[in-house]
């Protein structure tokens, strides 16, 4: 009798512990929002902007992944892709997620227009917007590394999907400004958040168009001219906004009409390449990697310990005592560094500090307000980090990008951190010991464990 209530407790007990085990896991699973990320990298873990907006919607998404292809490099991407997606999907369920080989499903396919493998689909309705695989992957700081830009993007496409408010940019050209070709990223995550961007060519034109919100100036090898100053000098003391990036050229000492257009944005050029002769980790006197001074464009980068890095950049200065506007400077040079003001030892390679050269620390970026506080222009000395192959170094994309929606005041948009993840790690394991890992963990093993339950099982019987 003894020995029958033993045996219908034990059960009773086991069928309650399951239960809750049961219960328990149900419990957990319907709480979409609770997880823990133990990863070292938070791979796992959407940042607070991707939270908000997904908090916010109010209509279905629906993300479709073209695969293809079964390389190792391929199965890394769709991995990281297929993860970071699914965990849009878990925060709401407004996000569905589906994969498609378009191998076995031609007709989805062509349905879609797909070119390409690894082309992620973004649709609301009507609307779509589509993301290469190509956009999120680049390499990252250690050898071996990436950095993966996938929540950026996604949520970007999900914010451009959900508001249809644009904000026209005008990019200004006729003085061999950076090619379109050599910034197809600046100018593609500014579209990811709703710039709409057009050239601008003033001989033509004869006026910047009314709905210009702001007037970029990238690069510019030769000069303005007069009538184009006064109609920027004009628009920029009016409603508009400039954003001027400007770097070594050979009119470097020439180019009075830009000279005069950043002055009247308090901004003076000071006519002297950086030089930086203390060391660095890219060990070349004219990349400078400069000191992030405190403001809002700057305060995430500083934060997350991340740099600037600027390849020939050009010293600028300010006039302090201006109250109509007021310039913050934003990168500052060590005091090291010096501004070499003779071109001909530049581009000579003889370049030697004398009496005649700036002297550090050296400021090469400001932030441009108006007596009345308002963003009105962000000047930077230097318009190659903005390149396709150096924008992805440390925060150069978010250094721009945060510039642009600080001058623009579009402080919620997004510059999410791309995260790098560490190179794929292959462990080469000889027949015999990969048969010794097959036999232990498919028969040793479980053998073991039944061993063991059958002693417990037959001491119990016997005792």
């Amino acid at each position: 009798m003894n020995k029958w209530i033993r045996g219908t407790n034990a059960t009773i007990i086991s069928i309650a512990v399951i239960g809750i085990f049961i219960i328990v896991t149900l419990f957990l699973n319907s709480m979409k929002g609770i997880q823990w990320d133990l990863s070292v990298n938070k791979k796992y873990s959407l940042s607070e902007q991707t939270i908000s907006v997904l908090k916010k919607l109010d209509k279905d998404i629906k993300v479709t992944l073209f695969t293809g292809g079964g390389s190792t490099d391929e199965s890394i991407m769709y991995r990281d892709i297929r993860d970071l997606l699914n965990e849009y999907k878990k925060r709401t369920n407004k996000v569905t997620f589906e994969e498609i080989d378009p191998n076995r499903d031609p007709a989805k396919a062509q349905q879609y227009q797909i070119d390409q493998a690894g082309t992620i689909i973004f649709e609301m309705g009507e609307k779509q917007k589509k993301v290469y695989s190509y956009e999120l992957f680049m390499s990252g700081q250690a050898q071996g590394s990436y950095n993966f830009m996938g929540e950026s993007k996604f949520t970007q496409s999900i914010m451009g999907l959900i508001t249809d408010v644009k904000h026209p940019i005008y990019f200004l050209t006729g003085h061999n400004e950076l090619p379109a070709a050599q910034i197809s990223m600046f100018r593609s995550s500014l579209e990811g958040e709703n710039y709409e961007i057009k050239d601008l060519n003033l001989y033509k034109e004869g006026k910047i168009p009314d709905d210009a919100q702001a007037v970029f100036i990238l690069g510019p090898q030769n000069d303005l001219d007069p009538k184009e100053t006064a109609l920027l000098k004009e628009y920029v003391q009016g409603k508009g906004k400039l954003f001027i990036s400007t770097g070594y050229s050979k009119d470097l000492q020439s180019m009075k009409n830009l000279d005069e257009l950043l002055t009247a944005v308090n901004v003076k050029n000071a006519k002297g390449v950086v030089i930086e002769t203390g060391r660095t980790l890219y060990n070349n006197p004219l990349t400078i990697v400069p000191n992030i001074q405190f403001h809002a464009i700057t305060n995430d980068l500083a934060d997350s310990d991340r740099v600037v890095v600027l390849p020939v950049a050009v010293a600028l200065s300010t006039e302090s005592g201006n109250p109509d506007w007021k310039a913050n400077s934003l990168l500052k040079s060590s005091d090291k560094a010096y501004g070499e003001t003779d071109m001909t030892q530049l581009t000579s390679n003889a370049s030697k500090q004398d009496d005649t050269d700036l002297k550090g620390p050296l400021d090469m970026a400001y932030a441009v307000m108006d007596k009345d506080n308002k963003p009105k222009a962000v000047v930077i000395g230097n318009s190659q980090f903005l390149q396709d192959q150096i924008i992805t170094e440390q925060g150069n994309r978010d250094f721009a990008l945060n510039s642009v929606n600080w001058m623009q005041e579009q402080t919620d948009q997004l510059t999410i951190r791309p995260r790098e993840e560490a190179a794929l790690q292959q462990a080469f394991i000889m027949p015999n010991k990969a048969k010794m890992i097959l036999y232990g963990t498919v028969v040793l093993f479980p053998l073991a464990i039944l061993a063991l339950g059958g002693a417990i099982w037959w001491r119990r019987r016997k005792g």
